[in-house]
């Protein structure tokens, strides 16, 4: 989005900085994105229409720094200090890409690792941020892959033009605590992710706060935009969700990005990739149906047999299966995974007990959980 020679002015001002995203590794490798702005460091407290509207302003026009080289300083369980450096394309962002062979088993049970990123503005500062990397256990057999808009967060998007306009409101005005969770959702995430719920002070900066691992890992993969990175934990901050590595796109002006083929192709290949990286573990995929998460989920079911659970998909537009969802919803049925449809996760208590599903032995307390409410 173009930005004003005022805007560039003030931009020009504010400090070089680097966002780290979350990041996961394996035995082998450690896969980190992170992306250079010049920004200050977002803070999601409500204010004033305005000033709520200029924070909001502000992270969709960010501010990109290309050409900046970036170092990953990670320490092994040895003791091993392994670095890479990078350097940030036309659009900020930096991908590494870790080999660490056998200097760092996975651990026994599934936690998050810190890494440290370094900078340089000029000859002589160095900057550094902290990094979080998730570490799925060796002894977890479960994780959890899961969408984010219209399956955690409502979003209005569906429905009539009137709508539509309120999800514009929506998106420039509101901060993270005031946006709408789905009913159910953060019992039900508390339950399947293996640890109880609990708040954080939802206007705190993300690097303040470390994440609290989980038993069962948790992604998410959302076709919303890399933009949003801060924004959308710091909501899942405030409903007690679980904090995992979140997998965004980067929204370009092409049919490869916008559009409902770009969702889905964008979410198949984020799924297939930790999948792979995470042979050892069987995923639940949960969704919804306003977008081709039933599609993707069926496509990765077919193209990974055994490794699919369970899928859920929230039901936001109460029509009828079309023609992709029917063949993808068959390809689960002939695979054996359990599937649930519903409008909102209270509901799904008898699907858990109909279909068996254990999560090594959490399947009690999930049931229980998920019908409880908020």
């Amino acid at each position: 989005m173009p930005v004003g020679p005022l805007s560039r002015s003030r931009r020009k001002r504010e400090p070089v900085r680097v966002q780290p995203f979350f990041g996961f590794r394996n035995a082998e490798r450690l896969l980190l994105n992170a992306r250079a702005l010049r920004s200050r460091e977002p803070v999601f407290e409500k204010r004033s229409f305005w000033r709520d509207f200029a924070t909001m302003v502000g992270q969709y026009m960010s501010h990109e720094v290309a050409d900046l080289t970036v170092e990953l300083e990670y320490q092994t369980a040895d003791g091993q200090i392994m670095r890479q450096k990078a350097v940030s394309g036309p659009e900020g962002y930096v991908r590494f890409d870790l080999p660490i062979d056998a200097n760092s088993a996975q651990p026994d049970r599934t936690r998050w690792e810190k890494a440290r990123l370094f900078w340089k503005t000029d000859e002589t500062s160095e900057n550094a941020a902290e990094a979080y990397i998730l570490a799925p256990g060796t002894q977890t057999q479960f994780g959890i892959i899961s969408d984010i808009d219209d399956t955690i967060l409502e979003t209005g998007i569906t429905g009539n033009l009137r709508a539509i306009a309120r999800n514009w409101r929506r998106i420039l005005t509101q901060m993270p605590a005031d946006r709408t969770a789905v009913p159910g959702v953060s019992a039900f995430y508390a339950a399947i992710g293996g640890n109880p719920a609990g708040s954080r002070e939802p206007a705190a900066a993300i690097d303040a706060l470390v994440p609290q691992a989980r038993v069962r890992p948790v992604f998410y993969v959302s076709s919303s935009p890399w933009n949003l990175f801060s924004y959308l934990v710091t909501f899942k901050r405030s409903r007690g969700l679980p904090i995992g590595p979140v997998l965004l796109r980067d929204w370009g002006f092409n049919r490869q990005t916008l559009g409902k083929e770009g969702h889905g192709s964008h979410k198949r290949e984020a799924i297939a990739r930790i999948l792979s990286t995470f042979p050892h573990l069987r995923f639940a995929l949960i969704g919804d149906d306003t977008q081709k998460d039933l599609a993707a989920f069926g496509a990765i079911a077919a193209a990974f047999p055994g490794r699919v659970a369970a899928v859920f998909i929230r039901s936001v537009s109460g029509e009828p299966l079309n023609d992709e969802q029917s063949h993808a919803k068959d390809i689960l049925d002939k695979a054996g995974v359990p599937f649930w449809s519903g409008s909102d996760y209270h509901a799904a208590e008898g699907f858990l007990k109909s279909a068996g599903l254990d999560l090594e032995g959490g399947v009690e307390r999930l049931v229980r959980t998920a019908s409880e409410g908020e």
